[in-house]
């Protein structure tokens, strides 16, 4: 999250102002934070998701939502833009507009170079805020990895995919990604040596 754009503003004008901009932003507390553009590789990775969860979930009563799909984190007056959310069952929105998902079970957010820290850190801290959410992963656009987050009672337990993986599984719903699937598509960037050796 960067220096605000507009600050104190009430959810509502928030809102209001998002609905009609031609660019996302988030708002915490007032503040409005403008979200910058993705790379190819993240883009991909967002869609190879959808698809595939989408294909998993098609008979099922879990829907799969892109990141056009705002959630809002109540007890932090939080409004995101998550890369992918899911949730199964009756989906509960913030208004009429049914544009802001109060009511996600998984999150996924694919990490970008500029962004990772804050999805790491602060981001999560306001998503472990929303009580619907059981689970919080984390894509990586730099290596074939992805990591997620499973609530328990007091605490948050922690997994990563092996070096040897084929499938990562999302626990709280018992289904699993293959990470071919997943990065199906992405050229890695190569570091180019500016020396003569």
């Amino acid at each position: 999250m960067g220096e605000p754009a507009i600050k104190y503003m009430t959810p509502e004008e928030y809102l209001a102002l998002e609905r009609e901009a031609l660019e996302k932003s988030e708002y915490c507390r007032g503040e409005i934070f403008a979200m910058a553009g993705a790379r190819e590789a993240h883009n991909l990775i967002v869609a190879n998701l959808v698809a595939k969860l989408h294909g998993i979930f098609i008979k099922e009563p879990c829907k799969v939502y892109p990141s056009d799909m705002k959630v809002h984190v109540h007890k932090e007056d939080f409004f995101t833009y998550p890369d992918v959310s899911i949730v199964c069952g009756k989906a509960e929105f913030y208004d009429d507009t049914r544009d802001v998902l109060l009511n996600p079970e998984v999150i996924i957010e694919v990490l970008s170079p500029t962004t990772e820290k804050y999805d790491r850190g602060k981001k999560f801290e306001l998503y472990r805020n929303n009580p619907h959410i059981k689970e919080y992963i984390l894509v990586s656009t730099q290596e074939k990895k992805i990591e997620s987050y499973l609530k328990r009672e007091n605490d948050w337990s922690y997994m990563d995919s092996s070096k040897e993986a084929q499938d990562f599984p999302i626990r709280s719903l018992k289904v699993a990604l293959n990470l071919e699937d997943i990065y199906a598509k992405v050229e890695w960037e190569t570091e180019v040596s500016t020396s003569d050796n």
